[in-house]
């Protein structure tokens, strides 16, 4: 059972960052900090991170959910999420200073939040991190978008009846439509990931991040979500990143029918039985 739940402040510079801190009666070496794709706040849509956090606390890990510089009740000024690493890694020291024991921690996060977590690691080599927990990746790109919408939108709607009655009762612009369909494929054989100039791009880096990362990864993945089906457009043209997708040290979890956040009940249940079953396989290797 959940010990107690408490609000903490904690500083970055001279800014205060505000985050919430969920507890168990009982606790091991392990904890988790939940970081917030944006922009949104700690609470998540559908207030997924509030009931994740207690989830887990009552299994037994403590949860740190927090607004990043610039959101919600935390001061600053904003930041996307290529520059969020001071921040996690603020809400990991604020972990470790409220729990005192805890000495191996896990990133959890979902969209840019998951990117966010492959870059910190991927800049700061944290050696506090024994886990990364990635949701729907955020890797878009001109490319992946197209060879998404090209797969998954305009081949199932070139199957569906309706869609050619339309077209038979004039009621498609043709030349409309072969226009888009030529753009989303052009662009789906440009660079997916290359930055202007010699920097990688972020989707690189993250792939680099998954695929040198040396401890537990949790992807877990949307059915009827485009940000997912992108990054695993993504994989299939980065050798790297599927090859990364195929190490033991990663576990992965397809959620039946799922949106992009969770949106009903049964698929943020699911994930919070995922998230915890793999924690206490952390907890207690096989």
């Amino acid at each position: 059972m959940t010990e107690a739940t408490r609000a903490i402040v904690f500083s970055r510079g001279d800014d205060h960052l505000l985050g919430i801190l969920s507890l168990p009666r009982a606790a091991g070496t392990t904890g988790v900090v939940i970081a917030v794709g944006g922009p949104q706040y700690r609470a998540g849509s559908h207030r997924q991170f509030v009931l994740l956090a207690r989830h887990l606390a009552a299994g037994g890990f403590p949860v740190l959910r927090f607004d990043y510089r610039g959101m919600g009740d935390s001061a600053g000024e904003p930041r996307n999420f290529q520059q969020v690493d001071d921040d996690i890694g603020a809400a990991i020291e604020a972990l470790q200073a409220n729990c005192p024991d805890i000495t191996r921690v896990v990133l959890w996060g979902l969209c840019d939040a998951a990117s966010s977590a492959l870059l910190y690691w991927h800049r700061r080599r944290d050696p506090r991190l024994a886990g990364l927990c990635l949701l729907n990746p955020w890797v878009r790109s001109e490319t992946t978008l197209a060879r998404a919408q090209i797969k998954h939108y305009y081949g199932q709607r070139l199957l569906q009846p309706e869609f050619w009655k339309k077209l038979l009762r004039g009621g498609v612009p043709v030349g409309k439509a072969v226009a888009g369909l030529a753009e989303k494929l052009a662009q789906s054989f440009r660079p997916a990931s290359r930055e202007s100039g010699p920097e990688l791009g972020f989707q690189e880096r993250m792939a680099i991040a998954l695929a040198e990362f040396p401890g537990a990864v949790l992807v877990i993945l949307s059915e009827r979500d485009h940000t997912a089906k992108e990054f695993l457009e993504y994989a299939a043209m980065t050798p790297r990143l599927a090859t990364a997708l195929d190490r033991p040290n990663l576990r992965r979890a397809d959620i039946a029918g799922a949106d992009h956040t969770f949106s009903s009940a049964a698929w943020r249940g699911e994930v919070e039985r995922t998230t915890l079953d793999w924690l206490n396989s952390l907890r207690s290797p096989a």
